[in-house]
């Protein structure tokens, strides 16, 4: 037994990014929405990639994901992927998008209106 826990990636999380540390842009939220991008995707080492980062842009192929869903694909912290995605918008590899922001709250006083018409409309 080797004491790894299951699951458990064999590269830490800072040397997934390949000594990238920063990126030219403000930082990715978690629910910052990536989407890979439609130019090809450069193959194998020569790519000047980390494997993580070959990870994501395969992962973003066809469709797109937040940053906590591809995090969590990749059994990377956040913050790891964080890293790795802006360097890949800062390739014009992949693009994201600020997270949808919540709804607004709705109006109570108008849902008990409405609700009393459709009542005084059935009474009918």
């Amino acid at each position: 037994m080797t004491g790894r826990r299951a699951g458990r990636p064999l590269v830490p999380a800072y040397l997934s990014t390949g000594g990238v540390t920063r990126s030219s842009r403000p930082q990715l939220e978690r629910l910052s929405v990536l989407t890979g991008s439609r130019l090809p995707v450069p193959a194998g080492p020569s790519a000047g990639l980390p494997a993580a980062a070959l990870s994501l842009l395969d992962a973003l192929d066809g469709g797109s994901l937040t940053v906590v869903e591809a995090a969590a694909l990749l059994r990377l912290p956040v913050s790891a992927v964080r890293v790795l995605a802006a360097d890949l918008i800062d390739r014009d590899l992949a693009s994201a998008r600020a997270p949808i922001p919540p709804a607004r709250r709705f109006d109570p006083d108008l849902l008990k209106r409405v609700a009393d018409g459709l009542r005084a409309l059935k009474h009918h």
